[in-house]
């Protein structure tokens, strides 16, 4: 028989695996709070998200690891093609429904984009994606289905535009990947993707904007 273990040392064994995480996924973290600090978002509801996010990561600091608690932060990117009326999405092989690429950060990541950026190009097949450097939409949502002790995504939202004439493949983590049009996205998606599909475009829109009046005014 075995004997019970003494009052506190289930706790102070969890504390020290949450300290363990903490410490590795700790340049994620800097870095998901300087992100959110300074992302500028574009309406009250996002504003009251990105407040959100940052009290969570202050009250658990290893809040951006899938090791950390249930609920903790994820990076997703929506894919667009260079007309930004087409997007690429996946087939998610849990879920059982059409997404964006996206998943949980990795240690080796160095900063929230490059986890986006990674989930991109591995869920996608395409090798030269490059996420705009900020994010487009925070969105919170709680996990139905076995996602193990995953209970609650914190995610944070960039969005690329796929370069000309590359071809997407299906990976492991996907039965499907496929384009569709912006205005005929698949059915039960449209309540979620929607809002994140036009997000994507204003920000893909404005970048071209910028870069095209600097290619207009000339070097400086």
């Amino acid at each position: 028989m075995t004997a019970p273990s003494p009052p506190g040392e289930a706790g102070g064994g969890r504390q020290a695996e949450d300290a363990v995480v903490a410490a590795a996924y700790a340049h994620l973290l800097a870095d998901a709070q300087a992100v959110l600090e300074r992302w500028p978002a574009p309406d009250a509801g996002q504003e009251t998200l990105r407040r959100d996010y940052l009290r969570h990561l202050a009250a658990h600091p290893d809040g951006v690891a899938r090791g950390g608690p249930p609920a903790h932060l994820t990076a997703s990117c929506v894919v667009l093609d260079g007309t930004g009326e087409q997007v690429l999405l996946t087939l998610h092989r849990k879920a059982r429904a059409w997404f964006q690429f996206g998943g949980h950060l990795e240690e080796g990541d160095a900063t929230l984009v490059a986890a986006a950026r990674r989930e991109a190009r591995e869920e996608s097949g395409i090798g030269l994606l490059e996420p705009l450097p900020h994010p487009v939409q925070l969105d919170r949502h709680v996990l139905v289905g076995a996602f193990g002790r995953c209970r609650e995504h914190l995610d944070v939202r960039y969005a690329a535009v796929a370069p000309e004439g590359s071809w997407p493949r299906v990976s492991s983590e996907s039965d499907d990947v496929r384009w569709w049009p912006v205005g005929a996205l698949p059915d039960g998606t449209r309540a979620e993707l929607v809002p994140l599909v036009s997000a994507a475009r204003r920000a893909v829109r404005q970048v071209t904007h910028v870069a095209g009046a600097r290619d207009v005014a000339g070097p400086a």
